[in-house]
């Protein structure tokens, strides 16, 4: 099986989405609804625990959450009015149901389940450590190691063993963990991933996004703050801050792609920020045309933005099926190329001999801007522009977003004109990293700390990235030994 969209193959893909309940008699139900909403984060494997106030119950499956958790059976099946769910997308660890959240374990203090948005950037290095301790791990998710610095900290409580492990991990965070006492939801000092908390008739929930608040029709009360953990036992909640205070960083791919359009993001609406982005484009990259067109579904509000401030014209110019699944068997190579029309189509008699601007939001390795220039020119454009909505990726990330090696990251190898090039563009322009602060309404100065995690584009990047280094340090001394032999 091969995928049929195009457009789906050269994406920066969404980290992960978590979503708990705690005090709901309908609380695995809840969290199947609020996982549907979160889909966009996670398209690889979906899984929900319970605490029926005695015993956990956990179905975990490969595939979306439409088809595994709306069947009556399964919910059924994860009684408890405590729950919380995770949509996966694999950023650490193989594609194996062995690595499908919530992970689960019977500790000393009793079960314990956890979903992580997020990834971990120290934890080989203390996965061996605790290997050679005597842990024997079941995944090859960064997540289990959390599990492990739990079961063998020295600290007496559940809650002391958790901030200890916590104190150990370096990287990017967002955790919900279900416990016989009650919840816990933190984010990592940086507060590098997002969490929310909402309330719905006296239950407590928390969410990767607002949206998934909304849909399961809970209130939205606030964001958890960096470095803070919220304990919700028995109806009552408590906040806790164990951390040294630190300028938050969060991700500011959230704000240009990760986050659905209606979230709110750091008191901010995702939608508004995306046409400023498109706005602040336009205002920095102009060009002489007859439509502004974004490559759906991300590019569309920033293309609005990018209309409304430059005068031109906004349309449709590639029509998007949403009544194709995912995948399709393609037997050869000529019906495979026709494949890629199932989900998305030129509207031809818009384009022909038109000057067009595309607007998309990211440029990956760049096959996928390829594939749409060339619809578009085979569609009969005069010319074909090409603006994003955020700056040249140039860096990878190690803070749960699947990105490519940096080798692969075409604004890695080639400055604009060489992209121009290799996408068969007549221009393309990227947003400076000042317009994108601007439309987040801060401005970027070289001398106080960036407001966001930026690594993707400048390569500052917030953390230490003690198994990166690790691993640049063993391949330089390999490289030095097979010189010197």
């Amino acid at each position: 099986m091969l995928t049929t969209n195009p457009f789906e193959d050269d994406k920066l893909h969404e980290e992960c989405g978590v979503f708990g309940v705690s005090g709901s008699d309908s609380a695995a139900a809840l969290v199947a609804l609020g996982l549907h909403a979160l889909q966009h984060r996670g398209q690889e494997a979906a899984g929900i625990s319970s605490f029926d106030g005695h015993h956990f119950h956990t179905h975990r499956a490969m595939g979306h959450v439409a088809g595994n958790f709306d069947r009556d059976d399964v919910i059924r099946a994860l009684p408890g009015d405590y729950a919380v769910g995770h949509v996966r997308y694999s950023t650490t660890g193989e594609t194996a149901l062995r690595n499908v959240q919530p992970l689960y374990a019977e500790l000393a203090s009793g079960g314990f389940a956890v979903a992580h948005n997020g990834n971990i950037s120290n934890a080989m290095k203390l996965r061996r450590e605790l290997i050679r301790r005597g842990s024997i791990f079941q995944s090859t998710s960064d997540t289990e190691t959390i599990i492990h610095l739990v079961a063998t900290s020295n600290y007496r409580t559940l809650l002391d063993r958790f901030i200890d492990a916590l104190k150990q991990i370096e990287g990017a965070y967002s955790l919900v963990v279900m416990t016989p006492e009650g919840m816990i939801a933190c984010r990592d000092p940086l507060g590098i991933r997002p969490l929310v908390m909402g309330r719905l008739d006296g239950a407590v929930i928390f969410a990767s996004e607002t949206v998934a608040l909304d849909v399961c029709g809970a209130t939205f009360e606030r964001q958890v703050e960096p470095g803070e953990l919220v304990i919700v036992q028995h109806g009552e909640v408590r906040s806790i801050r164990p951390f040294a205070p630190m300028a938050p960083r969060p991700c500011i791919f959230e704000w240009v792609y990760f986050s659905r359009p209606d979230s709110i993001a750091g008191d901010q609406s995702v939608y508004t920020v995306r046409k400023e982005i498109g706005a602040q484009l336009a205002h920095e990259s102009p060009v002489e045309a007859d439509l502004v067109i974004p490559v759906p579904d991300s590019g569309v509000p920033a293309a609005i933005g990018y209309a409304q401030a430059s005068g031109i014209p906004f349309e449709l110019g590639i029509i998007r099926s949403h009544y194709v699944g995912r995948t399709f068997i393609q037997p050869g190579d000529k019906v495979r190329h026709l494949g890629v029309k199932l989900k998305h189509n030129a509207n031809r008699a818009l384009i022909k001999g038109k000057r067009i601007i595309l607007v998309d939001d990211s440029i990956v390795r760049g096959t996928t801007s390829l594939k749409i220039v060339q619809m578009m020119r085979d569609a009969g454009a005069a010319e074909v522009h090409m603006r994003i909505a955020s700056p040249p990726t140039r860096h990878s990330c190690f803070y749960g977003v699947d990105t490519p090696e940096r080798a692969k990251l075409l604004a890695a190898k080639h400055d604009v004109g060489g992209m121009t090039d290799f996408i068969h563009a007549d221009s393309l322009a990227f947003v400076s990293i000042d317009g994108l602060y601007k439309a987040l309404g801060e401005a970027k100065r070289a001398d106080v700390r960036p407001k966001y995690c930026d690594a993707c584009f400048t390569g500052d990047y917030p953390t230490t990235l003690t198994d990166q280094d690790d691993s640049v340090a063993v391949d330089q001394f390999a490289m030095l030994a097979e010189r010197v032999n």
